[in-house]
């Protein structure tokens, strides 16, 4: 089933006791272009993150963001700088002796002078960080494509509601076109019995003159062409695979065999088919710049 290339994604999860938000959007685009947004001192995880989305998506602007929540880890570790913490209770008893000042130092007073405390936080084991995001953005991706496919559902519907309209106007010109002949013909006699003044008329020359043009009025090639399309269409808009870019490539053919049946019908009821006929071949262009 086609896919669209408009969805969004989210899933949550904890690695250890980091809190990770997973959310992908994205719209059309030509070609895939990933983008990942994570904070900073966990860039290095961008790489893995970009080969995970383009094994799940080809085309499209996908933008990945990643948020992690430190707020519930207590991954806070405080030591005591001890050759500082000496330093400084050398320097007090030094100056309780020297002066006659009692040294009333306690814990709190001596952790306050600067450097006496470093707080550092725990280091991060970034492959299981790793390996717990991927699992996360795993289970946000299968969130994506769900949506993904709900979408591409509505678009193949609707492209496969206009390949049977398509397929009407195909049968119409089909239809028409012998009827031009018949209509030139009897133009054709009726001129040249005006002209002769109803002196016998050449059948044989009338005969040439409506072979020629059946000739160069014949869309018999086009239709059978625009049918043949329109089998690859509907074989297309069944297939699992990404086929936005080979239905891109179908339209333009779609197009080129319905401009030729315009410059061949030299008849306004074909030129009115033609033109429904282009309308719908361009709103299913416009449905398929969505598909992936």
């Amino acid at each position: 089933m086609i896919k669209s290339m408009t969805g969004y994604g989210c899933a949550k999860g904890v690695s250890g006791k980091l809190g990770i938000t997973v959310e992908l959007r994205s719209v059309n685009n030509r070609f895939l272009d990933c983008g990942v947004k994570l904070p900073r001192v966990y860039t290095c995880l961008e790489d893995a993150v970009k080969a995970r989305v383009q094994q799940a998506i080809s085309r499209g602007k996908v933008d990945v963001f990643i948020t992690i929540d430190a707020s519930g880890a207590d991954d806070v570790v405080i030591e005591v700088n001890e050759p500082v913490a000496d330093a400084y209770m050398a320097a007090l008893k030094k100056l309780s002796e020297k002066y006659g000042v009692p040294n009333d130092a306690t814990a709190v007073s001596l952790a306050r002078m600067q450097d006496v405390l470093t707080v550092t936080r725990a280091e991060t084991d970034v492959d299981k960080l790793g390996a717990d995001i991927d699992a996360i953005l795993t289970e946000a991706l299968k969130d994506f494509n769900a949506m993904r496919s709900r979408e591409g559902e509505k678009l193949r519907n609707d492209i496969s509601a206009r390949a049977d309209e398509i397929e009407r106007l195909v049968g119409l010109a089909e239809e028409r076109s012998p009827q031009t002949v018949a209509e030139y013909r009897q133009r054709l006699e009726a001129r040249l019995r005006e002209v002769l003044e109803n002196n016998a008329v050449d059948e044989a020359r009338i005969v040439a003159e409506a072979a020629i043009f059946a000739d160069k009025t014949a869309v018999a090639e086009e239709t059978v062409r625009l049918r043949s399309h329109l089998s690859q269409l509907r074989d297309m808009l069944k297939s699992d695979q990404p086929v936005g870019r080979k239905l891109d490539f179908l339209i333009q053919e779609f197009n080129r065999e319905a401009n030729t049946i315009g410059s061949k019908g030299n008849d306004v009821r074909m030129a009115r088919i033609v033109v429904d006929l282009k309308s719908e071949i361009e709103k299913i262009r416009e449905q398929i710049q969505n598909v992936e």
